[in-house]
């Protein structure tokens, strides 16, 4: 045999004769590794108590006082088996539970449970209480005087009548717009009536002497939203051409133009503090307008549809906003949204709050709801009768207004006339109950 044979055969023979795969013997080192591994694997979530049990155990012993020492008993030593001096109850009891996968502490139990929705305050019912006709168009919008003593209306018959609130006769017929009145605000502090229409116009009359005063120049198109501002001399008013004005109310000079929305401003809001304007579209959204800066300070995009409708609550710094897919309520001043008021399958031309939580809406279908506004439950609807010699499709609700006690709601509609809605003073809790269950609060994707 050659020498290269040789070493080709002790080569084969090293490498497949030679035990290479058996595993070496190094006797128990290795153990305590394997244990401690596997122990880890599972039952690490039950080494320790979780933090609200953990907190819960040490202000019982505080409260106690201290006592005799007790052995404390370790889930490690339960598993290696170790002897004390009595049972291991709890250790036990924690793997048992971890491995029944229960939860451990009632506080995780309650935290597992589902919001439900609060029970709603009980509210009287409202009922038609009178019907007031004169207008030979639709009524379009509604204001009442400060002094609660009479209120205005406008319409599609291009005048503007004066009632007066406590018998509903006709006082006073005002003319001089060229189409369709579609706003009007009563001036707290000065003896004048402001109006817009879709003639491009926004007038200022003196009630003094029931004429025109003042005119309002800029709009390019027409003028749907008026409001006066709670404590400055300023008027805003917005319209097709996607711009929220700002006039100084004596010298008819425009202060702003905010511009931003790209459709139809449609409806305005405003607060003695920021954001003292708040807008609603047919672009879909809401912006709140800082007006030292004339910026934009936030836009709400969570509606699908036209806001047709904003109202702010008497009280509280909130207010609600209407589309035809629902109605949304807010916090301010950011916008924060609060919950989904949904039902009012309808186009939403208006909406109503008062003090005492009571909120309703208006809707192209001639249907009016009644909320709680706390926590959003309808609690009435009414279907406006048609009146004699209209048609059933004129039952559109376009606006409504509380009076200053908020004992009467007003609402203006497309049947030419203004019905007045007081709460039935026959309505208890037990002629017309809650019909309410506790459900479980539905989380909005919005």
């Amino acid at each position: 045999m050659d020498q290269h044979t040789f070493r080709s055969i002790k080569r084969t023979k090293d490498m497949f004769v030679s035990d290479y795969a058996k595993r070496p013997s190094d006797g128990d080192l290795s153990r305590p590794a394997k244990l401690a591994c596997k122990k880890m694997d599972e039952y690490a979530s039950v080494m320790h108590l979780p933090p609200p049990a953990a907190l819960k155990k040490k202000a019982k012993g505080a409260a106690s006082g201290p006592g005799p020492a007790r052995p404390s008993i370790k889930p490690t030593d339960v598993l290696e088996g170790k002897k004390t001096g009595k049972e291991p109850s709890s250790a036990l009891a924690l793997v048992s539970d971890t491995q029944k996968k229960q939860p451990m502490t009632k506080e995780l139990v309650l935290r597992q449970r589902a919001p439900t929705m609060p029970k709603p305050q009980w509210h009287p019912h409202w009922k038609l209480f009178r019907v007031i006709s004169g207008h030979t168009g639709w009524v379009r919008c509604l204001a009442v005087e400060p002094k609660n003593q009479w209120f205005v209306s406008g319409s599609a018959d291009r005048t503007i009548k004066i009632w007066d609130l406590a018998s509903g006769t006709l006082k006073l017929t005002l003319t001089g717009h060229i189409s369709t009145v579609r706003g009007l605000e009563v001036s707290p502090r000065h003896p004048y009536l402001f109006s817009v229409g879709e003639d491009k116009m926004v007038r200022c009359w003196d009630l003094e002497q029931n004429k025109v005063i003042r005119h309002y120049h800029g709009h390019l198109s027409g003028v749907y939203a008026l409001k006066l501002h709670p404590t400055l001399d300023v008027l805003f008013t917005g319209g097709r051409d996607s711009t929220v004005r700002l006039w100084d109310m004596r010298t008819k000079a425009q202060i702003h133009c905010l511009s931003g929305h790209t459709n139809t401003v449609a409806s305005l809001e405003t607060e003695p503090v920021d954001p003292q304007v708040i807008s609603g579209s047919h672009d879909s959204t809401i912006r709140l307008w800082d007006i030292r800066a004339g910026r934009c300070m936030a836009q709400l995009t969570n509606h699908k549809k036209s806001v047709r409708a904003l109202a702010k609550h008497p009280k509280e710094f909130t207010f609600v906003s209407g589309a035809s897919d629902n109605i949304k309520q807010w916090y301010l001043p950011k916008g924060e949204f609060i919950q989904n008021l949904g039902g009012h399958t309808a186009i939403i031309n208006s909406l109503a709050v008062n003090p005492s939580g009571v909120m309703v809406s208006g809707a192209d279908n001639g249907s009016l709801s009644f909320w709680d506004y706390r926590t959003g439950y309808r609690f009435q609807d009414i279907e406006t009768p048609p009146q004699p010699g209209s048609l059933d499709s004129e039952s559109g609700i376009f606006g409504l207004a509380f009076d200053k006690s908020y004992s009467r709601l007003l609402t203006a509609e497309a049947d030419k006339t203004i019905k007045i809605y007081k709460e039935d003073p026959d309505s208890t809790e037990e002629t017309h109950p809650l019909d309410w269950k506790p459900n479980v609060i539905r989380k909005s994707r919005f």
